[in-house]
């Protein structure tokens, strides 16, 4: 099918909303200071920067980012990283939970945080709304998914995902038929009998060309289209969320298509998932390509200088700008920018998120005499399976590893989630701590 013949769903017939989620406590302490989509991600980006760029990638150029908590450095974020010119009417606006006169509550689930807002939405001139979620790592031509909902006459598409029966008790399982439409909605199935019948059959494999071995079953992603009328319809009740209320009704009563798509997708919604996905960028072919440039990932423009290397090892590392890196050796590890690792320090899959600006002399010095080692990590120290959040003070022959320890502690100056070490934002971890 040429480009031309094709349905175009042009930027004036699409909005864009992105949720932010809740308290994102799964991922704390990464989300103690900040909104769970202005997480840090692969060494230089934000979460929230991969629905962003996928929506502008797609022509989708009206932008909405709802959020509630501790969402200062997520507004700051994108005040500084998206601005579109005056003439093509793009934006990227937040639009952070607030207790008004007539209503006193914060978002109650996605479905509630898009009520909230409707009659914002309804200002603009759009026909298709694009809900999208703001903690994932995937790359989707969302202008693929609105054409194909114009193509089925569609009320609601929701994006699904082959998964193998492993994954189902997590998840969100839906049962379509050759025409694409949904028929059944199943939330989070424990039982292997509910399942059986979930299946992907093996004619709707063929035809979506399914790649996946042994069994699959179609999962929600969490993306949906809805249609400008049905979206004022289905939030005209009290129902909280898309997943659990609305889209489960909506199957009964309206056209509810599936798009599926058969990519790389990963859910960061717990610090395992967020240590996982960060480190498989490291690998030689990592599953999410940073370096694919027809769908690039857009992030805030640092003007830092490029990272210098004295005489590191470095194995299977990225490593972002603005760094200085002495005789250390860094193996299967992601460096987040402005990182200081001093000479004869060991970083085994440590994810380092780096720091927001660069410690002046008189700061390092005024530090030094209150004992406190300066902004990066020290010389000799060794850190393996663990998260450096931002502007931390690692001083000399520091030891951090999860070995040995409980799955899951809290400590003054660290936490262990799901067996991984995270020195929280702004902590000061002495010359010779054994962690």
């Amino acid at each position: 099918m040429n480009h031309n013949s094709r349905q175009t769903a042009n930027t004036s017939q699409v909005l864009s909303v992105i949720l932010g989620g809740g308290q994102g406590s799964r991922l704390f302490p990464l989300t103690k200071d900040r909104a769970k989509p202005a997480v840090p991600l692969a060494g230089k980006y934000r979460l929230v920067d991969i629905p962003i760029s996928n929506c502008i990638n797609s022509g989708f150029r009206r932008i909405y980012v709802l959020t509630q908590f501790n969402s200062a450095s997520l507004h700051g974020h994108i005040s500084r990283t998206y601005k579109f010119d005056h003439f093509s009417g793009g934006f990227v606006e937040i639009l952070a939970a607030q207790q008004t006169f007539n209503n006193t509550s914060w978002y109650e689930g996605t479905a509630d945080a898009v009520r909230k807002n409707l009659v914002h939405f309804l200002d603009h001139d759009f026909e298709y709304l694009v809900i999208l979620s703001g903690d994932q790592l995937y790359r989707m031509d969302l202008q693929a998914m609105v054409q194909q909902h114009m193509a089925t006459g569609a009320e609601i598409t929701v994006a699904t995902k082959p998964v193998p029966r492993s994954e189902c008790h997590a998840l969100g399982i839906m049962q379509m038929d050759p025409d694409l439409r949904i028929t059944s909605f199943t939330e989070k199935p424990k039982d292997p009998a509910l399942l059986d019948p979930l299946k992907i059959p093996d004619e709707v494999r063929q035809q979506l060309g399914v790649r996946m071995e042994g069994e699959a079953f179609l999962a929600s992603m969490g993306i949906y289209v809805f249609s400008r009328q049905v979206i004022c319809d289905l939030l005209d009740n009290p129902h909280s969320d898309f997943g659990k209320h609305i889209i489960p009704q909506a199957i009964k009563t309206r056209r509810v298509c599936s798009f599926v798509y058969d990519g790389y997708w990963e859910d960061i919604g717990t610090i395992r998932s967020f240590f996982e996905a960060n480190l498989d960028l490291v690998s030689e072919l990592p599953r999410f390509n940073f370096f694919d440039m027809s769908a690039p990932i857009f992030s805030r423009p640092r003007y830092l200088p490029g990272s210098k290397i004295n005489g590191a090892q470095i194995d299977h590392a990225v490593i972002s700008d603005g760094c200085i890196i002495n005789r250390a050796t860094i193996k299967s590890t992601i460096i987040g920018l402005r990182t200081l690792v001093g000479s004869g320090t060991l970083l085994n899959r440590v994810i380092v998120i780096g720091s927001d600006y660069y410690e002046s002399q008189d700061s390092v010095e005024r530090n030094l005499q209150e004992g406190n080692p300066r902004i990066g990590i020290g010389e000799n120290c060794s850190i393996e399976n663990a998260i450096i959040d931002k502007n931390t003070r690692i001083g000399n022959n520091v030891t951090i590893s999860p070995a040995g320890k409980a799955e899951n502690l809290d400590h003054k100056n660290y936490f262990i989630r799901d067996g991984i070490v995270i020195i929280p934002k702004d902590a000061i971890i002495p010359d010779g701590t054994v962690i």
